[in-house]
C-alpha cells in the first residue's frame, strides 16, 4: 500500500498536533478496508460472541422469569410451608391481600387397580380457584376444572404410559379409586414447584382428602398464591414490603415467601451461577483468540516494515510510529467487537427457536448494557494485551531495513513501558473475571488453568522447534522436509501447538470433570448403599412395614430415622437474612431443610468436635452440625441455631459437629437434635432398604408392590432411579458447557488458519521449487502430511496430560469427588485433533499443490 507522509517537521510538533497527525496516518492506513486484519477480527468475535451470548441468553430468560413471574408464579406472592395446612387466621390475612388459591404437592405411589404395577409420581391437589393467572391446559381441549371434579385427575402422559393407562380408566392413589379424565399438556407454575422425581397427576383438595395421604408429620407442601386486586400497587418495592409485613404479623408460622419479580429464586441462582461458569469459558476461547490477534498484528507489522522504516527516517518517533498502529488495531477491535456483540445477541432467538421446550421460560431479546459492556470490555482488553506486545516491538524497527533485507526486521523486546501496560491490562482482566464470578475460587482455578495451558503450550511450541532442529535428518526425504518446516522460525509449529493444544485441553478437562460426576453418581455407589428410600412411614406402622419386608425378602435390612421439615431463621441470634454467609453455603438458608433426631451417632457419621448428648437427656435442647457447613456459616460449639418447626421456632445449642460421609447414602442429616427437642412433634419416618445381594428383581417388584397394597401411605424411591433422574439433569448442563468448550477449540482453529495463511506464500514457493527440481506432488503431500501429524499427535498427548491435571484439581478440589480416567476422553481428543488438522492442513495443502510454478518463479 501507499502511505502519504506529513512533511517532516509534522511529525514532531506539539503534543496536540502530534495526536492530530498520529490520528491522520492511522486513518489513512485503513483505506485498503481489513485487508490483513480478517484473523484478527475474527478470533475477536468469535470470543466476544461467546460471552455476549451466554450474558443476553441469561438477560432474556431472567427478563422472561420477570414478565411471566405471575404466571410462571400463580400469582403476585405466594407463602408456602411443610407439613401443616394454614389456619383460619393464616387464610384470612391471606384473602385480605386479594384473591388465594390454595395448592398442595406431594410425592406419592400411583398403583394400577390389579396392584400389577406402579410408580412414582408428583401429586398435585388444587382448590376451583388455581390457577389465579395462566391457564393449565389438557389434550382434546376439555375444561381443567371440570377434569379434576368427582375423583377426577389430570394425568402426565408419562405416567399413562409407564402404567398402561389411559382416559377413563381407573387407578390408586392412597386409599382412593381416581378416575383419568384428562391428559396434562402444559402446567403454567410448574417452574414455581420444587424438583419433581415423577409424573404430575392434577386433583382437587377434596379428593386429596379422600386418599387419606395427608396425617401428622406427611411431607406435604402447603402453598398460597395471592393474586392483588386490579389497580393495587405491585411494583417489586411494594411486593417486597407486603412479604415483610405479612412474616411480621405471623413472625413464627414458617412461611417461605416469594414474589413475581423472582418466582423461582432457585433457578435465578442456579442461571447466574451457570451465567458466571459459561462466561469464564467464553473468555478462555478469547483468550486462545488472543494467541490468533498477536499473529495477526505480527504480520500486519511485517507486512508494513518498509513503512515503519520510512517513518523512521523522517524522524518519527517509536511511540508515534506505535500510536498510529495502535489506531488502526483500535478501530479493529471495535468492528470484532460489534460482530461479537451482534452475533451474540441474535443466539437468544435461536435457541428459543430451536431448544424453546428445554428453557424453563420463553424468552426473548433482552439484553442489559452490563452484560454487553462486560463482554466488550473483555473483548477490548484481549485485543490490548495480546496485539501491544507485538506492536511495541515496532521501536526496534531502525531506517536503515530500507537498504537491505526485512527478514526478522521485527526483533528484541518492547520498552518496559509496554511490558508494565501489557502486565497491568491482564492483572486487570484478571481482577475482573474473578471479581465478577461466585464463588471467587473458581474463577481463580480456570484463570490460573488459562496462563498454565497458555504458558505450556507457548514454550512446547518453541522447545519443540528447538528440539527438532538439532535431530539429524533422515535419509527419507519427505520425513526430512517435515522435520526442517518444524524447525523453521517461522513454521507453524508454535501456532499449532498453541492453538490446537490450549482448545484441546479444556474439552479434556470438561469431559472428564463429566466422566467423574457421572461416576460418582453412578458406578461409584457404596458397596452398602441402599437399594431404595422408603417415605412416610407412620410411626406406629413401622414394625409392621418391617415385618412385612422381611417376611418378603429375608436378610433385608431396614435403617430408620424420624423426617421433619424445617427452615433456619438465626444463627447466633441473627435473623439468616441478615446473616453474612459465603455463596456456596446459601442453599442451606433457603428454604426447608430435613431435620432428624437420634439419641446416638447416626451411621455414616463421625464426631469431630464436642460430645453426645447421654441417650436419657431432658435438658435444653441441643443440636448435632454438619462440619464443613458449619465452617462456613462460622458456628461452632456453644452457638445456638433458631429453626422453625411446623410453624413454632426452636432454638438449639450446638453440642456437635459431625463429618458426614453423604456418599455412603445412609440417613444423615445436617442437623440432628436432642430427641426430647423434637420427638413430641408430629413426624413421619424415612427408612433405608438394602437387599440381600443377589436378590432377583422379580422378587424385589414384587415386595414394593405388596407393601404398596397393605401401606398406601407409604412412597419407594429407588435409589438408581434417583440418580439416573438427576444424571439427566447434569448432562444437560454438561452440553451447555461441552457447546461452551468447543467453541474454545473453534478459536484454536481460526489461530490455526491464521496461521496456515501467513505461511501460505513461503510453503507455495517451497512447492513451487521443489516441484520445478523434480519432487512429484505425492512425496510433498506427505512431508506436509508427516508435519501435520507429528505435531497434531505431541499437542493432543500433551492436552491429555494438562487437561486431565486441570480435571483432577477441579474434581477433588472444587466438587470434592474421586477423579476417574476416561479412555473414551482421551480417545475423543485424538479423533478432533486428527479431524481438524487433517482439515486445516488438507486444504492449505491443497493450495499449495495446486499453485501453478511460472508465475511464482517470475515475481520471486
Amino acid at each position: 500500500m501507499t502511505l502519504v507522509l506529513e512533511p517532516r517537521a509534522n511529525l514532531a510538533p506539539s503534543r496536540w498536533a502530534g495526536l492530530k497527525t498520529v490520528l491522520k496516518l492511522g486513518a489513512r492506513e485503513l483505506r485498503n478496508g481489513i485487508k490483513g486484519f480478517r484473523i484478527f477480527i475474527a478470533c475477536l468475535a468469535l470470543g466476544v460472541m461467546v460471552i455476549a451470548a451466554v450474558g443476553a441468553l441469561a438477560d432474556a430468560l431472567r427478563a422472561g422469569l420477570a414478565s411471566q413471574g405471575e404466571t410462571i408464579l400463580g400469582g403476585d406472592v405466594t407463602f408456602a410451608r411443610m407439613h401443616i395446612r394454614a389456619t383460619p387466621e393464616e387464610r384470612t390475612l391471606f384473602q385480605n391481600l386479594g384473591r388465594v388459591s390454595e395448592t398442595s404437592t406431594l410425592r406419592t405411589m400411583a398403583r394400577r387397580l390389579d396392584g400389577s404395577d406402579q410408580a412414582l409420581a408428583e401429586l398435585k391437589a388444587v382448590d376451583a380457584a388455581y390457577p389465579l393467572s395462566g391457564e393449565t391446559t389438557i389434550e382434546d381441549g376439555k375444561s381443567f376444572r371440570e377434569a379434576i371434579v368427582d375423583n377426577g385427575a389430570v394425568v402426565d402422559p408419562m405416567l399413562l404410559e409407564r402404567l398402561g393407562l389411559k382416559v377413563g380408566d381407573r387407578f390408586r392413589i392412597g386409599q382412593a379409586e381416581i378416575d383419568v379424565t384428562g391428559v396434562l399438556q402444559a402446567e403454567p407454575d410448574a417452574v414455581a414447584d420444587r424438583l419433581t422425581y415423577g409424573p404430575r397427576i392434577f386433583v382437587s383438595l377434596a379428593t386429596l382428602d379422600k386418599t387419606a395421604l395427608v396425617k401428622p408429620g406427611t411431607l406435604i407442601r402447603w402453598r398460597y398464591a395471592v393474586k392483588l386486586p386490579p389497580g393495587a400497587p405491585s411494583d417489586r418495592e411494594t411486593l417486597a414490603n407486603l412479604r415483610k409485613s405479612v412474616e411480621q404479623k405471623m413472625p413464627t408460622a414458617g412461611f417461605t415467601s416469594v414474589d413475581r419479580y423472582d418466582p423461582s429464586p432457585q433457578i435465578t441462582r442456579t442461571l447466574e451461577r451457570l451465567r458466571q461458569f459459561l462466561i469464564l469459558i467464553g473468555l478462555a476461547s478469547l483468550l486462545v483468540g488472543g494467541v490468533g490477534i498477536a499473529s495477526a498484528v505480527a504480520t500486519f507489522i511485517d507486512k508494513r516494515i518498509k513503512v515503519v522504516a520510512t517513518l523512521r527516517s523522517l524522524g518519527a518517533s517509536g511511540a508515534q510510529i506505535i500510536g498510529i498502529f495502535l489506531v488502526q488495531i483500535v478501530l479493529m477491535s471495535a468492528i470484532g467487537i460489534a460482530i461479537g456483540l451482534a452475533l451474540g445477541v441474535a443466539v437468544p432467538p435461536l435457541v428459543e427457536n430451536f431448544y424453546g421446550d428445554l428453557l424453563p421460560v420463553r424468552t426473548g431479546i433482552q439484553v442489559s448494557p452490563g452484560s454487553l459492556g462486560i463482554a466488550a470490555l473483555y473483548g477490548l482488553l484481549v485485543a490490548l494485551i495480546f496485539a501491544l506486545w507485538p506492536l511495541g516491538r515496532v521501536e526496534n524497527v531502525r531506517a536503515a531495513v530500507l537498504f537491505r533485507d526485512s527478514i526478522n526486521a521485527v526483533t528484541g523486546w518492547p520498552r518496559r513501558s509496554i511490558m508494565v501496560a501489557t502486565g497491568a491490562l491482564a492483572a486487570l482482566l484478571f481482577a475482573i473475571a474473578v471479581a465478577t464470578s461466585e464463588p471467587h475460587n473458581i474463577a481463580v482455578y480456570i484463570a490460573i488453568s488459562l496462563i498454565v495451558m497458555l504458558t505450556v503450550f507457548g514454550w512446547l511450541g518453541g522447545a519443540i522447534a528447538r528440539l527438532v532442529k538439532r535431530i539429524p535428518r533422515p535419509k527419507a526425504p519427505e520425513l526430512a522436509l517435515a522435520l526442517r518446516n518444524i524447525a523453521a522460525p517461522d513454521g507453524l509449529t508454535r501456532s499449532v501447538i498453541l492453538s490446537l493444544g490450549t482448545g484441546l485441553s479444556l474439552l479434556v478437562a470438561v469431559a472428564l470433570a463429566n466422566a467423574a460426576l457421572v461416576s460418582d453418581l453412578t458406578d461409584r455407589l457404596p458397596e452398602q448403599a441402599p437399594d431404595y428410600f422408603l417415605l412416610d412411614i407412620a410411626p406406629d406402622e413401622f414394625d409392621a412395614v418391617k415385618a412385612k419386608i422381611l417376611g418378603d425378602i429375608s436378610g433385608t435390612k431396614l435403617v430408620d430415622a424420624p423426617m421433619l421439615r424445617g427452615r433456619l431463621v438465626a444463627l447466633k441470634g441473627t435473623p439468616v437474612e441478615e446473616a453474612k454467609v459465603p455463596a456456596d453455603a446459601q442453599w442451606v438458608l433457603n428454604g426447608d431443610r430435613g431435620l432428624s433426631y437420634a439419641d446416638a451417632i447416626p451411621e455414616g457419621s463421625t464426631l469431630t468436635a464436642g460430645t453426645w448428648w447421654p441417650k436419657d437427656y431432658q435438658g435444653p435442647p441441643l443440636v448435632s452440625f454438619e462440619r464443613d457447613l458449619a465452617k462456613k456459616l462460622d458456628l461452632g460449639i456453644g452457638d445456638s441455631v433458631t429453626v422453625n418447626v411446623l410453624g413454632r421456632n426452636v432454638e438449639a445449642k450446638i453440642a456437635n459437629l459431625r463429618e458426614v460421609n453423604w456418599e455412603s447414602l445412609a440417613l444423615n442429616f445436617i442437623m440432628v437434635f436432642s430427641p426430647n427437642t423434637l420427638q413430641g412433634a408430629p413426624h413421619n419416618v424415612l427408612a433405608t432398604l438394602r437387599l440381600p445381594s443377589g436378590t432377583p428383581r422379580s422378587a424385589e417388584t414384587a415386595m414394593v408392590r405388596d407393601m404398596g397394597k397393605a401401606y398406601p401411605s407409604v412412597t419407594a424411591i429407588r435409589v438408581r432411579d434417583a440418580i439416573d433422574q438427576f444424571n439427566k439433569i447434569v448432562a444437560k448442563v454438561m452440553i451447555a458447557v461441552q457447546a461452551a468448550g468447543s467453541v474454545t477449540l473453534a478459536a484454536g482453529a481460526l489461530v490455526l488458519a491464521g496461521a496456515l495463511a501467513t505461511a501460505q506464500r513461503r510453503r507455495i514457493l517451497e512447492a513451487v521449487i521443489l516441484k520445478t527440481i523434480g519432487a512429484r506432488r505425492r512425496q510433498i503431500l506427505k512431508a506436509h502430511a508427516f508435519e501435520y501429524a507429528l505435531l497434531a499427535l505431541i499437542a493432543a498427548l500433551v492436552a491429555i496430560v494438562l487437561g486431565s491435571l486441570i480435571a483432577w484439581v477441579a474434581v477433588t478440589r472444587i466438587m470434592e469427588i474421586d477423579f476417574v480416567f476416561s479412555v473414551n476422553a482421551v480417545l475423543e481428543t485424538l479423533t478432533v485433533a486428527a479431524l481438524m488438522i487433517t482439515a486445516f492442513g488438507g486444504l492449505g495443502t491443497w493450495a499449495v499443490l495446486r499453485a501453478p510454478p511460472v508465475p511464482y518463479l517470475r515475481t520471486e
